[in-house]
């Protein structure tokens, strides 16, 4: 039995500046893309829709709040009495200035996987079983373990994550990084180190899964832009292997 078909259309244009090929697997339930530099799986409905809202509910459980009726703006997360996930909103320095991130934010994982980003030193929450069984269908796709996963909450559009790759010293020289969405779709962009004019973006939906593997993080950059015209709210876990 053929497990691949190439007759399945990929759902978004991969730029012709660079050698690239791609085929759908059957098997996976999602695309297998080679690129230059890089390795990409894409699943947009790797979870079913009933599995992502249940999920959405679960990740933003409260005992105080009613997530989908609250207006996040205006809310601090460390005022709020969360059942599941200790959503934090961290303070970084750029250019010089203390500043909220754009977006909310929480670390969990197995009790060495301390990680530091963008000067921040995080220690991980311990894993609950929603995020174990979210881990656990994953790993079976990337054939790869993770022991760490950043969970990035989007409240809307003006949430955002700029330019940046994966590449901390913790993560290892070519990790694997997955990627699991809730909530509603935003632009995933990706562009080249080399030369910034090579660029293509991925739709990340409800349910969607993104996996980067091999040299990718050295030769490729990725964000999530503003989207002013985006008033629902996502999640993003990105699961990892913290060495």
């Amino acid at each position: 039995m053929n497990l691949f078909d190439d007759n399945i259309q990929l759902p978004f244009s991969l730029p012709k500046e660079i050698v690239n090929s791609y085929c759908f697997d059957k098997e996976l339930n999602g695309f297998i893309i080679s690129i230059q530099n890089g390795y990409l799986f894409y699943s947009p409905n790797f979870f079913s829709t009933e599995i992502g809202n249940r999920f959405m509910s679960y990740l933003l459980a409260s005992n105080t709040h009613e997530w989908n009726k609250e207006n996040w703006r205006e809310t601090n997360p460390s005022e709020v009495s969360w059942t599941n996930i200790d959503w934090r909103h961290d303070k970084i320095k750029m250019f010089g200035k203390t500043v909220l991130l754009p977006r909310f934010s929480a670390w969990y994982g197995d009790k060495d996987s301390s990680y530091t980003y963008s000067g921040l030193n995080l220690q991980p929450n311990e894993w609950n079983d929603g995020l174990l069984y979210i881990k656990n269908k994953i790993e079976e796709v990337a054939q790869a373990k993770f022991n760490s996963v950043l969970l990035n909450w989007y409240r809307d559009g003006q949430d955002y994550i700029s330019w940046h790759t994966d590449s901390e010293k913790d993560l290892g020289i070519n990790p694997v990084i997955a990627s699991a969405n809730f909530g509603v779709t935003r632009r995933f962009v990706l562009r080249r180190i080399d030369d910034h004019s090579i660029k293509f973006e991925i739709p990340l939906p409800h349910g969607s899964l993104l996996i980067m593997k091999e040299d990718l993080q050295h030769f490729w950059q990725h964000q999530v832009p503003k989207e002013s015209k985006v008033k629902g709210t996502r999640i993003n876990l990105t699961f990892r292997n913290i060495l």
